[in-house]
């Protein structure tokens, strides 16, 4: 009868639909994820915007390929890597009218000539020549190791402008106070002897750039100003677009800090050889003083960054500690900051430069008076918390830049949501362009800086779309439609959108789009295989709860068809914190996106929540977490499983969660502070401590461990260890070099002392942060599945 009922399905074309009902397992779901169909990556243009390239592997070969397709085709063609690579698209640096570019390749600066199509190499050195750019005058610089050259594209001539020197100015020598015997013998010598009259004058005329001993002195071919770096590493050399200015940063490395080491067990020499890894949270960190030397003046002299408003000021959590806020007053210390630029205007006229704050509260829009090295106000943006958001990041400059002479655009989180700006810099006045309860993720403007385009979340936080709205303001736009996430990749003549489109059960897929609004977008790739296809992946129901603050928290539930009869669910926690995981597009947790819906096959309702701290929520929703992780963003997973005992029948008494490093982190603190709510846990690569995590990430949050012990207490689960109750199960990578394996050690240690029971270890040997090997995936997914299987159904 089955061979009949195969027969009948294969003759019909149904032989899919049989394949659907073999069921998933974790051997299937965590194998190398090439199974599941390899999708398009890197989309780029030709210069000429008639073709675009990307890398594919639709047959499933090795190693991927190189792929293109005609703006105007609809069938993607393999291309000849050799010879089609030579038309991509390079990343120019442009003159005013855009006929001429600049690009470094292979270490050497190229000129381009748009006009004539011809391309001129200016340099070729066996040394790296970067960052070329234009003057005003048409001359192109280029740095060549420390220094700055500048090559004059009408005679050819190569002028070194900067003189950098490693080490200290040599000292002169003391000398002793000269007494009225001394003076009286000089002015003997001197009447006495014609040579000395000579010499006397020769030095005093070489002094003034006159004629010397040696001939004429030509100002050109004088000897450059040494600037001495003495022991400090020398970054960010910049030059004004009128070669007036010269700045630069010299940076002191942080000392006597402590840097840790991953013991690497399974090497193939067969000893154990040592990683070494990063510093831990409240070690010393790099200082670095900015300077500008003007050329024309021929002098240096510091940036002044004690001109920048509030730059004394001290953070609120500091109330907590009387003492040390009484003698920070009492010190008055300017802040230490972290600058970016300066970005010139085209003409040279005015320099910006972003600053943030060390201590993570402030990042302030600065207009620089390149003469004095001092600054005005144009933005300004405190945060108790800690400054961030969409195009804000205190790590880099940010969505920043020139529309004209006048005008510079950033994004701000003044309203609580990140939107642009538009700040004129010689009157003051800013004007906000976007607004709303949404976010502007990404910002570009258009080549004639008319338009801005715009990738936002305005119609739903989990959908991504492609606008547009005028420099001015105005009508904001929609260009792209399609219910997912949309990611853009514009062509150079911007008439044409590659569009990386993905939705919850399909992973990304190529689209090409005009970029007009009302356009449709063609699917130009099919990537996912014939395998992954005959499953029926759940689009899970994507849904709202209220917090108990009164907050909107979104999630994704994956609803079982036939539920077991104890109605079990698990929270599936999302890492990384400030991540968005409940969207209408592809997971980047697919594996977990699969786990799901073998989960749901089994009986279990499944919730992925956007717990406090996660992205695409605006300002409240980001810093939720600030000196207290394990808080909001803990009860925000509690408070999901209050919504599905309420509208999905989950029985409150068989809960699980699971996730990995935050995930991991909150699933410690919810079996330690969260215990009469869920039953069983997996965590996974996981922090317990955040004194011994990184110093970027942490101290956003909880500042420093010796300046904010109280933050660092409540949000550790090491401190917490003594309240497991429930059926833990923990995994970490041997050779973690993010979240150390020393992080579960000391916990494992702090059990054993403690004297608690139904826990577990699970280690693995070769595994960094994020496991490779699909062994190791499907080792720890099946003991994740047996643990739930043992403890939520009896």
């Amino acid at each position: 009868m089955k061979k009949y009922l195969l027969f009948l399905l294969l003759c019909t074309g149904e032989y899919v639909f049989a394949q659907q009902l073999a069921p998933l397992t974790v051997e299937k779901i965590m194998r190398d994820p090439k199974w599941i169909g390899i999708a398009p990556t890197n989309f780029r243009w030709t210069a000429d915007s008639k073709t675009l390239y990307f890398n594919w592997n639709p047959e499933n070969k090795n190693k991927e390929e190189l792929f293109k397709i005609s703006a105007t085709s609809a069938k993607p063609v393999k291309a000849a890597e050799k010879e089609d690579e030579k038309l991509l698209s390079l990343n120019y640096t442009y003159n005013a009218d855009r006929s001429l570019g600049l690009v470094e390749k292979s270490g050497d600066i190229y000129l381009q000539n748009f006009k004539t199509n011809k391309e001129t190499r200016l340099t070729n050195t066996q040394e790296r020549e970067s960052n070329p750019v234009f003057l005003t005058t048409g001359n192109v610089v280029y740095q060549l190791g420390d220094n700055l050259f500048m090559v004059n594209l009408k005679s050819a001539e190569t002028k070194q402008l900067t003189n950098f020197v490693k080490g200290k100015k040599a000292g002169k020598a003391e000398s002793k106070p000269t007494t009225e015997q001394d003076k009286w013998l000089k002015a003997q010598q001197t009447a006495l002897f014609d040579i000395i009259k000579k010499r006397n004058a020769e030095t005093k005329n070489d002094s003034r750039g006159g004629r010397g001993r040696f001939g004429n002195t030509d100002a050109d071919t004088k000897p450059l100003k040494e600037l001495y770096t003495e022991d400090k590493f020398l970054n960010g050399v910049i030059i004004s677009p009128d070669a007036h200015f010269i700045t630069y940063k010299l940076t002191t490395p942080a000392q006597n800090n402590h840097n840790t080491i991953v013991p690497n067990y399974v090497t193939s020499s067969g000893y154990t050889e040592d990683i070494p890894g990063r510093t831990k949270v409240g070690e010393n960190e790099n200082s670095s003083q900015g300077f500008i030397y003007d050329t024309r003046r021929d002098t240096v002299y510091a940036i002044q960054t004690s001109t920048i408003p509030g730059i004394k000021d001290l953070p609120d959590y500091l109330k907590d500690y009387p003492k040390e806020l009484d003698t920070l007053k009492k010190k008055n210390a300017d802040r230490p900051v972290n600058f970016f630029g300066p970005l010139w205007n085209d003409n040279g006229s005015t320099a910006i430069i972003v600053a943030t704050s060390t201590d993570n509260k402030d990042r302030w829009i600065l207009k620089l008076d390149a003469l004095t090295g001092k600054f005005s106000l144009i933005d300004r943006q405190r945060d108790e918390a800690w400054i961030g958001g969409p195009g804000i990041s205190g790590f880099y400059q940010g969505n920043t830049g020139w529309i004209d002479n006048n005008r510079f655009y950033y994004q701000s989180e003044a309203t609580g949501y990140s939107h642009l700006y538009v700040a004129h810099v010689n009157t003051g006045d800013k004007k906000q362009l976007t607004s709303g309860k949404w976010e502007v993720q990404s910002v570009q403007l258009s080549k004639d800086r008319n338009t801005f385009y715009i990738k936002a979340n305005k119609e739903h936080p989990g959908i991504t779309n492609f606008f547009r709205i005028g420099v001015n303001g105005g009508e904001l736009v929609q260009i792209t439609t399609m219910k997912g996430l949309n990611d853009i990749t514009l062509s150079p003549d911007e008439k044409y959108l590659a569009i990386n489109y993905s939705f919850m059960d399909k992973p990304g897929e190529l689209y090409l789009q005009p970029n007009k609004a009302g356009a449709k977008a063609v699917k130009i790739t099919q990537s996912t295989s014939a395998e992954f296809n005959s499953y029926k992946w759940r689009q899970p129901d994507l849904v709202s709860f209220k917090n108990r603050y009164g907050a909107d928290v979104y999630a994704r539930v994956y609803k079982s068809a036939n539920p077991h009869s104890n109605h079990p669910a698990v929270v599936f926690v999302h890492g990384a914190g400030y991540l968005q995981n409940v969207h209408f597009g592809w997971s980047t947790y697919f594996r977990e996106f699969m786990f799901n819906n073998l989960l749901a096959d089994n009986g279990y309702t499944v919730i992925d929540i956007d717990y406090t701290g996660s992205s695409g929520y605006g300002r409240d929703h980001r810093t939720g977490i600030y000196r207290h992780m394990g808080g909001k963003d803990l009860t925000d997973q509690a408070d999901g499983v209050k919504f599905l005992v309420e509208k999905y029948g989950v029985n409150p008494k068989h809960v699980g969660l699971y996730g990995g490093s935050y995930g991991g982190f909150i699933t410690l603190m919810a079996m330690f502070n969260e215990s009469d709510v869920f039953t069983s846990g997996a965590a996974l690569r996981s922090v317990t401590d955040w004194a011994h995590y990184n110093h970027g990430y942490t101290s956003n949050i909880l500042n420093e461990p010796f300046n904010d012990p109280i933050a660092y207490k409540r949000s550790s689960p090491i401190y917490f260890a003594d309240k497991l109750k429930g059926n833990l199960l923990m995994a970490h990578g041997m050779v973690d070099v993010n979240v150390h394996f020393q992080d579960i050690v000391r916990l494992s240690q702090r059990f054993i002392e403690l004297g608690k029971n139904n826990w577990e270890l699970a280690v693995y040997p070769v595994e960094d942060h994020g496991f490779i090997e699909p062994s190791s995936w499907t080792d720890e997914y099946k003991r994740i599945f047996k643990l739930y299987e043992n403890t939520l159904k009896k």
